[in-house]
């Protein structure tokens, strides 16, 4: 389903699977399995795939209210909403992160924002070369449209919520 979506968007847009790749980092048998359904996509490939063709993740996932969860190395999210208002679409995530390894996002498209609500453990997050940390009750803003990580802080598990902000163009 995720894969008929991505090419869905990747046609009416009328890119090329090899360009796609190309502008994602992502390789070409990576993407060709994602779209036929042999791929098990990640989450930092999905968000790579997403950036390029300019729309937010969920746009490619099942309909919110299936509640699909998406996995990265370290970051585990379940959508919660979506919405959309006449300046943004908005995506509303509860997030996990596990501890003892990071993640490293890609780049999202320009004016991009992401939102960062720690409810238990210590987090560290924010532009690759900037991380800003939180602990319980803190929040990190950050403009996601340049590499980004995630990280627990100690042995804990992180929890939050994540909301990312898609101006629309």
């Amino acid at each position: 389903m995720i894969g008929a979506r991505v090419r869905g968007l990747r046609e009416e847009k009328g890119i090329s699977l090899s360009a796609l790749a190309r502008l994602a980092g992502v390789g070409k048998a990576t993407l060709s399995g994602l779209e036929n359904g042999t791929r098990n996509p990640t989450l930092e490939t999905l968000y790579a795939v997403t950036a390029q063709l300019g729309v937010p993740l969920t746009a490619v996932l099942a309909e919110p209210a299936a509640a699909p969860t998406v996995h990265g190395a370290a970051v585990h999210a379940t959508v919660l909403e979506v919405f959309t208002d006449a300046d943004a679409t908005y995506e509303l995530y509860r997030m996990r992160v596990s501890p003892g390894t990071g993640q490293l996002s890609p780049a999202h498209q320009p004016g991009v924002t992401e939102h960062v609500t720690v409810f238990s453990g210590v987090l560290r997050a924010g532009p690759a070369d900037a991380p800003s940390t939180a602990a319980a009750g803190g929040y990190l803003r950050w403009d996601s449209d340049v590499p980004h990580s995630y990280a627990a802080v100690g042995d804990e598990e992180v929890t939050a919520s994540l909301l990312l902000r898609y101006p629309r163009r």
